[in-house]
């Protein structure tokens, strides 16, 4: 059942929102080569905490891995699709690095996904990011009352598909609200026109997830880490928005 939240609602989510992309600001300063996941998250958890919120993510158990995560980011990198946990791993030039933040605030949750370029990148990584960002921007731009879920799916996939990338199926968006994952699913692909209509109050978790290579991945040993199969580039986005009658609300940027 997809929840549709009350204007002061969508308020209180937009405070949960805020600290996520306070906390984004805050990444953007840490990441330089040399430093490692698990100082980053540590240093993220700090901040998170003194804001009043809780990470989202810590100690969560989803639908696919039985062991709650560890950590209060997850952080991939390279053909780290999504899920990657902090750990020594150093961060070094060249690599493309996706984080991904979630909180929760006075019983509501936010969460927001950014990819990073470290220092020089490969001309691939350029365009992969490239077009991830704007595949999330132009999803973002079609939150508006009347249009079908799958019109964001569809441009996510079309924006993917003109640069000879392609979509992560098994990982998909979600609505989000007093959980953390909530109805309804927004697949990265498919044809426009299908689906819920949208309404007001609806607050959805879009994420496109692009790859260099096939859409194929698989989960590591740890039960959370997906890669890409084919070990080729992955690359992130993912903003919570709110549908309104004055178009989308944006809640994790600032």
């Amino acid at each position: 059942m997809i929840i549709c939240k009350s204007a002061s609602e969508t308020e209180v989510m937009k405070e949960a929102g805020q600290i996520v992309a306070k906390v984004i600001l805050k990444i953007e300063k840490l990441l330089k080569p040399g430093i490692t996941t698990e100082e980053i998250d540590r240093t993220i958890e700090r901040q998170i905490r003194a804001e009043g919120a809780v990470p989202a993510f810590k100690g969560y158990t989803g639908r696919s891995s039985s062991r709650s995560y560890p950590s209060s980011l997850c952080i991939s990198i390279n053909e780290e699709v999504v899920h990657g946990i902090p750990g020594k791993k150093k961060i070094r030039n060249g690599d493309l690095v996706a984080i991904d933040v979630g909180v929760k605030k006075n019983g509501f949750y936010g969460d927001a996904a950014r990819s990073y370029k470290i220092g020089k990148v490969s001309r691939t990584a350029e365009r992969l990011w490239k077009a991830a960002s704007e595949a999330l921007d132009t999803a973002i731009a079609l939150c508006q009352v009347g249009n079908r879920l799958s019109d964001i799916s569809h441009c996510i996939e079309t924006r993917a598909e003109r640069d000879g990338f392609s979509v992560v199926k098994d990982f998909v968006g979600h609505g989000i609200g007093k959980k953390l994952h909530e109805d309804p699913q927004i697949l990265n692909f498919g044809p426009p026109g299908q689906g819920p209509v949208l309404k007001n109050g609806m607050v959805l978790a879009i994420e496109p997830m692009l790859n260099e290579g096939g859409s194929e991945v698989v989960v590591l040993e740890d039960m959370w880490t997906v890669i890409t199969r084919d070990r080729k580039l992955s690359c992130h986005f993912e903003d919570s928005v709110a549908v309104t009658p004055d178009g989308p609300l944006v809640l994790t940027r600032l």
